[in-house]
């Protein structure tokens, strides 16, 4: 399938959705909409990842196109009304669109309208399924080991995380799944429960129903985390995800140089206190250690600067380390194993 990228301004350090399209998603990407980088190509900006022409706008866009995927999601999953012409113009050229938001297009009267008239879909990720109930607090009866990715932050790489780990796992001849449990795996994937949309007394059951789905079938099931449960926004879905999961082990994620609480004034605490701070969490429902950690290090330039700095924090977490991306995560995953 060939797919445009919206990611107007925000290309590539705040466009996590598109750059995880990019590296993992099943898509041909044939180019990135941001205004700010127009005339530049994606390898530009991010070199492990599909290159593709970055343009100013969709009506740029001369390739044929089946999707356009709105690759951004500002705080709150508003939609912003710059981005109006372009998905129209999809719309109007017959091709669907892909949205992350909590504003639904399919609510939107005018894409409703072009969508029904262009045969176009409209695909809501975050919208959730309506069969959703309470968690029975039985993800741990899964033969599967269940391995949950935790951060000290949101977008420090959780995701990215456990899409590595998983697909390092793959690779090793493991039995593995991945469950998306956010808009950007939920586009890698294709399914799954949006988490952070889905009414907060149900949230932990939708993440146990995916365990026990994926337990079902596979020997090792990787969770994708969410935000932290020291973000004063998002932390309830920290807790629904681990209480959820139920998971056997915990991978630790933080990114280099993250000294405050993403969107709000407020230092982080330390590095080394969320080891604790997640298994007390997690042990009146499920014990679990923190086995392994993620550093994010894309703003440390030096491959050597950068070893140093996942060093540090192994020492600071008692556990092996690595950034997935840079390097690998195959030091964890033989943990895990």
């Amino acid at each position: 399938m060939k797919v445009a990228l919206l990611a107007h301004e925000q290309f590539p350090d705040r466009a996590k959705t598109a750059v995880g399209v990019l590296r993992y998603a099943d898509y041909d990407v044939v180019a990135v909409l941001d205004r700010d980088n127009d005339g530049t190509r994606v390898h530009d900006h991010v070199a492990d990842v599909q290159d593709a022409p970055v343009v100013a706008s969709m009506s740029d866009v001369d390739a044929d196109v089946d999707a356009l995927v709105i690759g951004i999601a500002p705080i709150g999953g508003a939609f912003e009304e710059s981005w109006r012409p372009d998905v129209r113009n999809a719309l109007e050229r017959g091709c669907d669109v892909y949205a992350g938001l909590h504003y639904f297009l399919e609510d939107d009267e005018e894409f409703a309208s072009l969508a029904a008239e262009h045969g176009c879909e409209l695909w809501d990720v975050r919208k959730p399924p309506a069969d959703l109930g309470v968690a029975d607090g039985v993800a741990d009866s899964v033969d599967a080991t269940v391995v949950a990715t935790v951060g000290t932050d949101c977008s420090v790489g959780k995701m990215t995380a456990t899409r590595e780990m998983y697909e390092y796992a793959r690779e090793e001849g493991l039995d593995a799944a991945f469950v998306a449990t956010g808009q950007t795996g939920i586009l890698i994937e294709g399914e799954d429960i949006p988490v952070d949309r889905v009414v907060s007394d149900f949230a932990a059951g939708a993440v146990e129903d995916m365990v026990l789905d994926a337990g079902a079938d596979h020997d090792y099931v990787f969770v994708e985390g969410q935000a932290s449960l020291v973000h004063p926004a998002y932390s309830g879905v920290t807790a629904s995800i681990l209480h959820g999961a139920m998971p056997d082990h915990l991978v630790l994620c933080h990114e280099h140089g993250r000294e405050s609480v993403h969107g709000y004034d407020q230092a982080l605490p330390p590095v080394a206190s969320f080891v604790d701070r997640y298994e007390a969490f997690a042990a009146p429902v499920k014990e679990a250690d923190v086995v392994g950690g993620m550093l994010n290090t894309r703003g440390v330039d030096a491959d050597d600067d950068a070893r140093e700095a996942i060093a540090d924090f192994a020492d600071a977490i008692g556990a092996p380390a690595d950034d997935p991306v840079r390097f690998d995560p195959g030091s964890v995953v033989e943990v895990i194993r």
